[in-house]
C-alpha cells in the first residue's frame, strides 16, 4: 500500500488500485475502467485527494444501490444523475475499513513485549474492532495455535518462526483515536463498514460480521480527533488503567501527509525510547520507509503491509490477512 497523498495522479492511482485490487474482478475491473475513462476522471478529479480513492467512490456508488457488475454500469452512475448524491456520501464518509484478520499479526507481536497486561492505544481505530486481541482463537497454519478464548478463529497461513503464544494478552484498556469514530451499536455505521468490503470477498464480509458482534459486547473508548493531537491524552488513559501502554495502527498512516507521517515515528520511537509506551505497526512498506529498509524484502512487497515492533521489522502480513511471514 503506497502512501493515499502520494497518489497525486488520478489515473496511476486508480491502475494500482487496479493492481491492489486484483482479489476482487469487479472492482480490479472498475479501477482499470475509470483510468482509462477521461471523462469519469474529470468527474472524480473534482474531489479532494483523499476522496479519490477508489475503495471510497466504489462504496459510495453500493452504496447507492450498485450492484458488482459490468464497468458501463459503474460509468452510468458516475455520470448521471444520482452522481450529486453519491458525491455527498463520498464526501462525508471516509475509507474506515476494520480488518479483524490483522489480530493475527497484532497477537504474536503482543507476545513479543512479555506477559503484560497491555493496555491497547489504535491510531486510526475506525470502529475499534481490532482492540480485542483476546476475544478470537488463532490458528497460525504451519507455525501453531492458540485457542479458548471463546470467539471466533482468525486462520492464517503462516511462513517463518511465527512466535505463537502460549495465552491470550492480558487487556486492562482499549482506547482508540480517529478523524471519525463509527459506532459499533450504530446500525448505519455498521452498515457502512460492511459495504467497505470489496465484493467476492465474502469471507472477509463474514469475519466482520463476528467481529461487530464480539465488539458490541463491550465497546471500547474511543476518541475524535486527528492521532497526532489525541495521542498523549489516549496515552494517559491507557496508562491511568494500570497496563503497560501499546500504541498501534494499522493502515493508518498512508492517510497522513508525509509531514505527518515523520511526526508520527518520531514520536513513537521517542515515547518507546522513553519507556512510556511500546508501538506496534503494520504499515505499507513506502508508508514508514525506516521500519521495512532492512527487513528482507518479499517479491510482492508492494501488497504486503511490514510488522514492526518498537520500530524493528518483525514479519510481513498480506493486507487482508491471506498470510503472515515471519522474519
Amino acid at each position: 500500500m503506497l502512501p493515499l497523498n502520494d497518489l497525486t495522479d488520478i489515473r496511476e492511482s486508480y491502475r494500482h488500485h487496479s493492481s491492489e485490487m486484483a482479489t476482487s474482478p469487479c472492482y480490479s475491473a472498475w479501477a482499470m475502467g475509470v483510468a482509462n475513462d477521461p471523462e469519469v476522471l474529470g468527474v472524480l478529479s473534482d474531489l479532494p485527494t483523499l476522496k479519490q480513492q477508489a475503495n471510497l467512490v466504489f462504496a459510495a456508488a453500493r452504496r447507492h444501490g450498485l450492484e458488482p457488475g459490468p464497468y458501463d454500469d459503474l460509468r452510468a452512475l458516475l455520470l448521471g444523475p444520482e452522481w450529486p448524491a453519491v458525491r455527498r456520501t463520498i464526501l462525508a464518509r471516509r475509507t474506515q475499513t476494520n480488518e479483524v484478520a490483522r489480530l493475527a499479526a497484532l497477537t504474536p507481536a503482543l507476545g513479543l513485549l512479555g506477559d503484560g497486561p497491555f493496555a491497547l492505544v489504535e491510531l486510526g481505530a475506525s470502529a475499534g474492532l481490532c482492540l480485542y486481541p483476546d476475544r478470537y482463537d488463532y490458528l497460525w497454519d504451519g507455525a501453531g495455535e492458540l485457542r479458548g478464548s471463546g470467539g471466533p478463529t482468525l486462520r492464517i497461513p503462516a511462513v517463518g518462526p511465527v512466535p505463537a503464544p502460549a495465552a491470550f494478552p492480558r487487556i486492562t484498556a482499549r482506547v482508540g483515536v480517529d478523524l471519525n469514530p463509527l459506532d459499533v451499536t450504530d446500525e448505519e455505521d455498521m452498515s457502512w463498514l460492511l459495504t467497505l468490503i470489496w465484493p467476492g470477498h465474502d469471507e472477509r464480509r463474514d469475519r466482520l460480521a463476528a467481529a461487530i458482534e464480539v465488539t458490541g459486547a463491550e465497546p471500547p473508548r474511543l476518541i475524535a480527533g486527528d492521532m497526532l493531537d489525541r495521542l498523549e491524552s489516549a496515552l494517559e488513559i491507557a496508562a491511568a488503567s494500570g497496563g503497560t501502554p501499546v500504541v498501534h495502527h494499522s493502515a493508518a498512516a498512508a492517510y497522513l501527509d508525509e509531514h505527518d507521517r515523520i511526526e508520527l515515528e518520531d514520536r513513537m520511537r521517542t515515547l518507546v525510547a522513553a519507556g512510556r509506551c511500546h508501538w506496534i505497526s503494520l504499515e505499507g512498506p513506502q508508508v514508514i520507509r525506516s521500519l521495512a529498509a532492512d527487513a528482507p524484502s518479499l517479491p510482492d512487497s508492494d501488497h504486503h503491509f511490514c510488522l514492526a515492533v518498537d520500530g524493528r521489522a518483525v514479519g510481513w502480513f498480506q493486507a487482508h490477512g491471506a498470510s503472515l511471514s515471519w522474519l
